[in-house]
């Protein structure tokens, strides 16, 4: 293919119903309530992952979320750090808080579920619109301003999961000597700017360091804007610490495709406005190079195959973010 594929991030996932969880579970958690849960809606669609995520109606007439995974699934671990996350994190956040957890164990594979508030949005983007940017934007700025310093212990640094090789750093130089092979269907310049990516992402050690505790994962998906406007973030499961203005800014790439001016907003955002621009561009060139990794691997367990093709969005359009910055399709 050519060019970036089209994703619905409202159908992204393939997840089982309730009627599929362990009665154990469903029991364990109604304990947990204080009370049955007597109608489960239909999984959402949104996500990367196998896990069980749908909205449910309790006996007590309370409406809730509710997520569960078995330990052999990925989303065991991520539903089980962001129970322990949201509630340390700051009041001025927007994040459904945490009502209950449930633990179980069935057939020697143990099971984990959480309930949290329902919260009554959509998400932006698909286009994204003014509107949506600022709510998006706002909501940025105060997380930002309440995680810094961070006020969560024990986060790892980004700069130093970079180091260990937990990003593939080395990606744009290994294309560019021929050791790996140059992706198919990107920008036709992509060939003759790779030594410039690998210049800009040896910047990171100074550009991506900071103490703010940062969500790592903004993604339209993960985001909620409801009827009042407000935007609110949910997934706390990759915190990191890393520069303040690193969350808000990993969503311009993808609101600048559908028609954000986001050079503009760069300018006027205190998040942005006196960074230098190759900090933000050594950003666009370490995720650009992490999400033009593996694209046509499958994708890891328990992932379903949209992940590669919302890999190939985000490489494409962080690299068309650099390229409209740097001048490299002129």
């Amino acid at each position: 293919m050519s060019g970036p594929p089209v994703v619905d991030y409202t159908a992204t996932s393939h997840r089982p119903g309730w009627d599929t969880l362990p009665a154990a579970l469903q029991h364990a958690l109604a304990v947990a309530l204080g009370t049955e849960i007597t109608e489960a809606g239909h999984p959402v669609g949104s996500g990367f992952t196998g896990g069980f995520a749908a909205p449910v109606t309790l006996a007590d007439g309370r409406e809730l979320f509710v997520k569960a995974a078995p330990d052999t699934l990925h989303a065991y671990g991520a539903y089980r750090r962001e129970a322990e996350i949201v509630p340390q994190l700051p009041d001025a956040i927007r994040v459904p808080q945490i009502v209950a957890t449930a633990t179980t164990e069935t057939d020697k594979t143990k099971w984990f579920a959480v309930a949290s508030e329902r919260i009554d949005g959509r998400m932006p983007g698909s286009p994204w619109t003014a509107d949506d940017f600022a709510a998006v934007t706002t909501a940025c700025e105060l997380m930002a301003d309440a995680l810094t310093p961070t006020p969560l212990a024990d986060l790892d640094a980004l700069v130093d999961d970079l180091a260990s090789g937990g990003w593939p750093v080395d990606l744009p130089d290994q294309l560019h000597t021929g050791d790996r092979p140059l992706p198919p269907g990107f920008q036709p310049w992509l060939p003759d700017v790779l030594q410039e990516l690998s210049d800009l992402i040896a910047l990171y050690p100074e550009a991506l360091a900071g103490d703010t505790a940062m969500h790592s994962d903004l993604r339209p998906d993960n985001l909620l804007i409801d009827e009042a406007g407000t935007c609110w973030t949910v997934d706390w499961n990759w915190l990191s610490l890393g520069p303040k203005w690193f969350d808000w800014f990993c969503l311009l790439p993808i609101a600048q495709y559908e028609g954000i001016d986001t050079q503009a907003a760069i300018s006027s955002s205190p998040l942005t406005a006196d960074v230098p621009a190759d900090h933000l561009d050594c950003g666009a060139a370490v995720v650009a190079a992490y999400m033009l990794d593996n694209l046509d691997a499958p994708p890891p367990p328990g992932c379903t195959p949209e992940l590669r093709r919302h890999q190939r969005l985000y490489a494409w359009t962080f690299l068309d973010w650099l390229a409209l910055r740097r001048g490299w399709s002129s």
